[in-house]
């Protein structure tokens, strides 16, 4: 039996009037398990016209009320990890911990957007000039919208809806259509945590919603995460609409493994940030850039770990991989890996035609390590988004520096050393928004804010953190006088400033 999932707009689960639907799969079986209800555009102007009347009066409450919800909204989601974890795992894959994990890391930019009055404080200049003071402060965009893709359903949802809330914000949250429900679950944590309705809607959609969002003339900024091509286009248009944009696109992440790393360490972590959830990460390690007299025994390691990770339905507790979000994914994985084959990279570790027992209709590939990839190879200059790690050999830290300073993507990477020399090097010469030192998923904490470099972000802000708050507000600056009656105007056509 399939549920149907419905958008939840002004406070209640909504049909909607668009006619149209598509199918919701559990990847680890294949077996049909929702129909979801996709926007048209009298649903587009529903939702924008609910947010767009309760942001009037969100704006205008206290921001120690606003706070007090959130607060309220993070002992709920803390109360309901696990059910939002198998929510997550049942129509994406990824195993439950992974899930868990992924709603933890959520729940700490909760935490961050409670204390938002601290990064809201404006500035003070007191007589300026002859009994004129200056003062600053922010004010919230007023209706935003996060588009948000199928991989982390619930991370990046919080990455977006907390901060943009505290800070005034109405926000309408567009899901993935292919895991939507977690979403639904969200937005009635939201409404119990005591958020006036329509304040937090979820829009159930595919193109034409994301169209309709960025072109209503009533939505005032757009945050987007997904691949670069989507990336680009989300800011063009937006940005032609007039709204303020933040786009996080794809990546292509490289680790680098010098000679006197510990290649136990960089091989367990290379191997955990290149198939956790099954690769379908923006942060995953998708490449190993191994350094001259570290190829060999690097790569006999990620053998051996890639055969040992067990992949299975992501509800099995001891399970370390799930399935792939679709069998089009894993399709495409199995041309990218079998393009490589061809071309000359050696086949170190084949998941194409993993079948798991009792899931023969599941979205399975296992783990794969291709060594000795080149640069012009498919399996290198595409994002693969899949359990899928190439391994890339080079002489020196120079040459690994151009590999990734070469590349369109700009969003993590990492060495794996013992020496600080360099270490230093590679943190101060790579052009990538994101840098780890023997930490393969270098994701900053909460008071930090995320992004890329090149084509893995268009727009000027990163996301949450203190960028996050940026983001969803607007500086005012008054430059005020209260002359006392008496006082001649002193008015001047000279621009005075004292």
């Amino acid at each position: 039996m399939t549920t149907t999932i419905t958008h939840f707009i002004n406070g209640a689960d909504t049909i909607g009037a668009g006619d149209r639907t598509q199918t919701v799969y559990n990847p680890a079986t294949g077996e049909a398990t929702g129909e979801l209800r996709l926007a048209n555009r009298a649903d587009i102007d529903d939702v924008v016209a609910a947010a767009k009347a309760a942001s009037e009066s969100w704006a205008e409450t206290s921001l120690s009320k606003r706070v007090a919800v959130l607060f309220k909204f993070r002992e709920l989601l803390a109360e309901n990890v696990q059910e939002l974890a198998k929510i997550v795992t049942s129509e994406h894959g990824k195993v439950v911990s992974d899930a868990a994990g992924e709603v933890g890391r959520g729940l700490e930019v909760v935490e961050y957007a409670c204390g938002a009055a601290q990064s809201l404080k404006g500035e003070y200049s007191d007589q300026v000039s002859g009994g004129i003071d200056v003062f600053s402060f922010r004010q919230p965009l007023g209706v935003v919208a996060g588009i948000t893709p199928f991989n982390f359903p619930v991370m990046v949802p919080l990455w977006m809806a907390p901060v943009a809330i505290v800070t005034g914000n109405a926000f309408i949250l567009k899901p993935s259509e292919r895991d939507p429900s977690a979403s639904l679950f969200l937005a009635r944590l939201w409404k119990e945590a005591g958020l006036p309705d329509g304040v937090f809607n979820v829009l159930q959609g595919d193109k034409e919603a994301v169209d309709g969002l960025l072109t209503h003339p009533d939505v005032d900024g757009i945050s987007f995460v997904g691949s670069t091509p989507i990336a680009r286009y989300v800011y063009e248009t937006g940005t032609q609409h007039g709204k303020r944009v933040q786009a996080l696109g794809g990546a292509k992440n490289h680790a680098v493994v010098m000679p006197d790393a510990d290649m136990d360490l960089a091989a367990d972590h290379i191997n955990a940030a290149a198939f956790g959830s099954a690769g379908q990460r923006c942060m995953a390690i998708s490449v190993a850039v191994a350094v001259g007299d570290a190829a060999e025994g690097l790569v006999a390691k990620l053998k051996e770990r890639a055969e040992a990770v067990k992949v299975a339905n992501g509800m099995e507790p001891d399970a370390d991989m799930g399935p792939v979000i679709t069998p089009q994914s894993k399709a495409r994985l199995q041309k990218i890996v079998g393009e490589a084959q061809d071309a000359g990279a050696a086949l170190i570790v084949d998941g194409r035609d993993l079948v798991v027992k009792d899931h023969e209709n599941g979205f399975f590939v296992g783990p794969t390590v291709i060594d000795h990839v080149r640069r012009e190879m498919t399996a290198y200059q595409e994002e693969i988004f899949g359990p899928v790690l190439a391994v890339v050999r080079v002489a020196n830290i120079e040459e690994a520096l151009d590999v990734i300073n070469s590349n369109p993507y700009g969003n993590g990477t990492a060495i794996f050393t013992s020496s600080g020399a360099y270490a230093r090097a590679f943190t101060r010469g790579v052009k990538v928004g994101m840098v780890g030192v023997n930490i393969p998923l270098p994701v900053p904490v909460a008071w930090h804010s995320f992004g890329g470099w090149k084509d893995s972000l268009f727009g000027d802000h990163h996301i949450y953190g203190p960028d996050g708050i940026r983001f969803y507000t607007r500086g005012k600056v008054v430059t005020q006088r209260w002359p006392e009656p008496k006082q001649a105007s002193g008015a001047s056509f000279a621009f005075p400033s004292n």
